[in-house]
């Protein structure tokens, strides 16, 4: 394997453990509210809706990694 592909993999699997923590974090600090389904929305979360939710941060850093992919493979054909 390729020194390329090597970081690509640990950055790859950064990404994934560190969505997890955060999902996980999300989930438990949720599941401390007990029983208000309609509570207020924190401010930082209202600010920034889609940045502080980690699916669309994991599927944006996963879009970009695959991305890099395809224009290092099409960059290795040529050569």
């Amino acid at each position: 394997m390729s020194l390329f592909m090597t970081i690509l993999l640990v950055a790859a699997i950064g990404v994934l453990v560190f969505a997890f923590r955060y999902t996980w974090s999300l989930a438990k600090s949720q599941k401390n509210v007990k029983g208000e389904l309609d509570s207020e929305i924190p401010g930082p979360v209202q600010r920034h809706a889609y940045i502080s939710n980690p699916i669309f941060l994991t599927y944006l850093i996963f879009f970009l990694l695959l991305i890099l992919t395809i224009i290092f493979s099409a960059l290795a054909i040529k050569w």
